[in-house]
């Protein structure tokens, strides 16, 4: 006799499990503990098996009965339901092993190690922030191209060209990955080429007139904040470090003696020094007591067991007034590289050794740190002492004097 819900609802443990039959091997288990499983008996190939089909009061009566034709239907068929459903799990494992986002982070971690952490956080942020969200459940292999353009489009819509350029590449070297490591055949980001809104590209802003150098030069000099930050604003115009370099200076890089600052540029993987000017040295100095011991020349206002903030500098001069169309930490390097080949008159080469550029001689062999060292400390000495007479210049807006 067929089972109904109230007889199901109702079935009460006993001493021993029992059986509700409710017809073509569907039945009832109830435990003693009072659990009770929807079990399907059936044979195939002459062998007696044994299907689950649920627990209720999860899977009602009338869930389980579906669950049971659907079984039948696959008998039918010549199918066991069994082997049917181990199939399907392990095709569901394999594809959430393949999914865009594990994939994508087995490429990260193998190449994290390689890259500058400045480097290496931005793809980290993209993949979280743009990929992961839309495609990070995906198996690998069937993220279609319009599918990965959808959603470059989104980013696209932000107005963040140049970041759905990156995060196209960066989506690229993934699929690119997969197709290595077999997860994939192809990578579906080559058939975007040209369907993306192409970025203008846009210069840092930098002040590159001598006239205009001067007056920011005394802005920061008047600079009315912390001690450590207004060293740095003082010292990025006299080094032309890339900013992230200069934050994390630390104090045994610095030697005194020989005015000199040597530390291993992670962007090049190779170590550069930077010939300190008396200028320099002077600021350098005078910071060192204000730092408390800090093995960073820059100390963060909250703990000196780290830099100060990425946004320091950059802020300090938006108080200031200095508008983000006007200059920025990196337009230190412009202007340097501007004044020292156009007005100064220095050897180009000389110019890209100190801003730590990769610089090649005729053989193409790549110059080391120390290459034409004594004319770089003459360089910056030289730019540190035109510094100084553009801002007496400002002052007087007098520049015949300044050759």
């Amino acid at each position: 006799m067929k089972l109904s819900a109230i007889t199901v609802k109702e079935a009460l443990p006993r001493t021993k499990a029992y059986k509700l039959s409710d017809g073509g091997g569907l039945f009832l288990l109830v435990n003693p503990s009072g659990k009770k499983y929807w079990r399907f008996k059936y044979r195939y190939t002459g062998k007696e098996k044994l299907l689950a089909l649920g627990v209720y009061p999860d899977v009602s009566l009338k869930s389980a009965r579906t669950n049971h034709r659907d079984a039948q239907d696959l008998l039918k068929t010549g199918i066991d339901p069994s082997a049917q459903r181990k199939a399907a799990k392990l095709t569901k494992n394999t594809a959430a092993a393949n999914s865009f986002q594990l994939v994508a982070l087995e490429w990260f971690n193998n190449q994290k190690a390689k890259w500058a952490e400045s480097h290496w956080s931005k793809v980290e942020r993209m993949m979280e922030r743009d990929l992961f969200p839309h495609l990070g459940n995906r198996p690998l292999k069937e993220i279609t191209p319009p599918e990965l353009l959808a959603v470059l489009r989104k980013i696209e819509t932000r107005g963040a060209l140049e970041s759905a350029k990156r995060t196209k590449q960066i989506a690229g070297q993934i699929f690119r990955y997969g197709v290595a490591t077999g997860r994939c055949e192809r990578d579906p980001a080559q058939d975007l080429n040209g369907a993306l809104a192409t970025p203008v590209k846009q210069h840092l802003s930098a002040i590159t007139d001598s006239k205009l150098v001067g007056p920011l030069l005394n802005a920061l000099d008047d600079y009315q904040g912390t001690a450590v930050v207004k060293a740095a604003l003082r010292l990025a115009p006299l080094t032309f470090v890339r900013p992230g370099e200069l934050r994390k200076a630390k104090w045994p890089e610095i030697d005194f003696d020989k005015a000199e600052w040597r530390y291993y540029v992670t962007k090049t993987k190779s170590d550069h020094i930077v010939p300190l000017s008396t200028q320099a040295i002077k600021i350098l100095q005078e910071l060192q007591p204000l730092t408390c011991n800090s093995e960073y020349v820059f100390p963060s206002a909250r703990t000196l067991s780290r830099p100060m903030s990425n946004n320091a500098v950059l802020s300090a001069m938006r108080r200031m007034g200095i508008g983000k169309d006007e200059m920025c930490g990196h337009g230190f390097r412009a202007m340097a590289r501007t004044i020292l080949d156009e007005e100064l008159q220095f050897r180009p080469d000389w110019i890209e050794h100190q801003l730590a550029h990769a610089v090649k001689d005729v053989h193409g062999r790549a110059y080391n740190r120390t290459s034409h060292l004594k004319e770089r400390k003459k360089m910056m000495q030289s730019w540190s002492d035109h510094l100084e007479k553009l801002k007496s210049a400002a002052m007087t807006n007098d520049y015949k004097t300044i050759q």
